[in-house]
Order: structure tokens, then sequence, then C-alpha cells
């Protein structure tokens, strides 16, 4: 029977460095790869296997309807996946819609007694991603899915796989350039690993100024933790509490959800509590639209703007390509000066 969660969390734990003929399990816990987009996934797996890593693909991966699998083959995929000790690290190949089905089906007791693996994702995978953090006390990788892995990250920023690997502090540094297109053309273009960053923009402090703060990082998708921040799964008050003598900082970034929406989901987080012990709130550059003159930063200065905690805007992660590795649970130090921003993680 899978466990139901209680308030009690244990000791935060990150997973042992990635190295060279690690195993990568894939598997699809939301949406699965339909035939359009075959090309991309051996792409996608072609390129972690040029990185040094042997791959073992799941059963769960039909693009065939909304998910990719029943909810319980999907859960049970993944949990065995994340409890294998041959896997070192699991990498969906994107997110979806309803990944929140697979919470009450997880077992997180087993998975908090067992050694930590990478679990590797953004946007519905963060619906698991946040509770594995809080839950089983694994630190998680929210980073690009394996579909943008082939990627080649700009000036400044990691891959993924660079900040698995890492046995020391992580340094990143804003690029300061963008993705202006929602995504790369998977169909036309399989192969594609070039960003086209043709949008140019820092980092800003709401408000204005520079910022030099730290804390335990925790985030990911307002649209997809929206819908569980009042729920055991989504304590992130409980975890600010846990280490408040770090302090908290904590990153979210929207996908599509208008700025009306976004605005009522920020306000939902700050009365849940999340940003009590916050030293400072990370927003990521976003894709997501205006409702009508109320804009995406106008919502964030509605929701978070009265907390006197510093607010960074235009983050790179999250929708918008390119795409900055952030570990949930690290000690986390963030500079922003004159719109140059740089994140420091430290993975114990």
């Amino acid at each position: 029977m899978p466990s139901v969660p209680d308030t009690r969390r244990p000791q935060l734990q990150f997973p042992r460095p990635l190295k060279p003929g690690d195993l990568i399990g894939v598997t699809s816990p939301s949406s699965g790869v339909d035939a359009r987009m075959q090309p991309r996934l051996e792409v996608a797996l072609a390129d972690l296997r040029r990185r040094g890593y042997d791959v073992r693909v799941g059963e769960c991966m039909s693009g065939d309807r909304h998910v990719s699998a029943p909810k319980q083959q999907r859960a049970d995929e993944l949990t065995a996946m994340l409890l294998d000790p041959e896997i070192r690290a699991v990498a969906p190949p994107w997110g979806g819609e309803l990944a929140i089905d697979l919470l009450d089906l997880v077992d997180w007791d087993a998975l908090a007694a067992a050694e930590p693996t990478w679990l590797v994702g953004y946007s519905d995978m963060t619906t698991v991603m946040l509770p594995l953090t809080l839950r089983s006390g694994w630190a998680t990788l929210h980073g690009a899915n394996l579909m943008d892995s082939p990627y080649t990250p700009p000036e400044g920023l990691l891959h993924w796989t660079d900040v698995a690997a890492a046995n020391g502090p992580v340094v990143q540094r804003s690029p300061g350039r963008y993705r202006t297109a929602a995504h790369g053309d998977y169909v036309g273009n399989p192969g594609v690993n070039t960003f086209d960053l043709d949008g140019e923009g820092g980092w800003s402090v709401l408000g204005g100024g520079n910022l030099e703060v730290g804390g335990r990082l925790i985030g990911g998708c307002v649209e997809t933790l929206g819908a569980i921040s009042g729920t055991p799964y989504a304590d992130v008050a409980g975890f600010g509490r846990d280490h408040a003598d770090d302090g908290l900082v904590v990153y979210l970034e929207a996908c599509d959800f208008g700025a009306y929406d976004v605005a009522r989901i920020l306000h939902g987080f700050r009365l849940a509590g999340w940003f009590d012990e916050a030293s400072a709130i990370l927003i990521g550059r976003t894709p997501a639209p205006a409702s009508g003159d109320f804009t995406q930063h106008d919502a964030v200065a509605d929701a978070l703007g009265g907390l006197d905690i510093p607010v960074v805007l235009d983050v790179d992660c999250g929708h918008v390509a390119p795409f900055m590795p952030l570990v949930n649970g690290a000690d986390t130090r963030i500079v922003v000066h004159n719109g140059q921003g740089e994140v420091s993680q430290t993975l114990a």
C-alpha cells in the first residue's frame, strides 16, 4: 500500500555524483512521446550515450494519449527506477499535465529509506520532484527535460549532467540572452542542439537595486504546484522552518497561465506560508501572457511586492530557454549586480 504523507521530514540527502558509465533511466511519469517526436527522443538518448552514460528506457513512454500509461503503472515504473541501485538518474522526456495523479500512489517512505537517485526535469515533473524533496528528503534537479538535453548550454550555464556530476560548489551566471520562441522545432529538425538566443535581457530586482543573499533552494512550476500547495505533499512552509537558520530561496516559474491566474496562485503560496522563512524569491522568465494590461511582472508585484523579501525577476529557469539547472535542497548563494545574476550551489 502507498504511504500517506505525515508531518515528518527526513534528513536532506544528495545523490552521489554521476560518473561515466552510470545508468540513466528514462520513463514518462506524465506525457509520453508520440510518433512525430520519436526521432528527437533517439537524438536525446544518443546524446546521453555520447556523454558517457548508459541508458535504460522503460515501458511507460507511449504518446498515444495524454498520459504515457495508466497511473498505477506510471507510479510503479518511476518508483522502481528510483529504487533501482543500478540507476543513478531518472530523466523523463518532458512534463505534461497529470503527474499529480501519482502522488498518492508513490511509496514516499520507501524512497526516504533508500539511497537517493537524481530525478531531473521541470514543468509537470515538479509535481513529483517537490514532494520527493520534501517528503523523502532527496535533492532533485530542476533543469532541462531529456528532450532538451542535446542543447549545448550558453556561456555561464552548465548542462544538467555537469551539475549532477559535480563534487564541489556549482557556480552559474546569467548569459544575458534568451530564446523568444517557445521551443525548438523537434519535428522539422530533430537533431537541433544549438540555442537561438535572439532575445536580450538580464535579471532585475523588483523595486530596483542589487542583491546578495543565500538559503536552501526549493521551488518549481507555478501552474502544477498551485494544485498541491495546500496539501501535505508541498509543505514548503515546514521545510522553511526546518531550515530557518539557513534561510530559504524559493524559485517559481510560469508556463502559460495568464497574469491574473498566476497572481492568484502566488497569493495562495503566500497564504500557505511558503515565504515565511524566505531570504529571497526567484521568478523565472516566462512566455505566459498578460491579462489585458496586467502583466506577469504586475502579477508578481501584486502577490509578493509587499512581503519585504527581495524578489528577482527573469531568472533563466523554466519554460524559456536557456535552462539553468537548480537543485532543490542546495545551499545557495544568489548575487544580482547591474542585471547580471550569479547562482552558487553547494550540494550538501
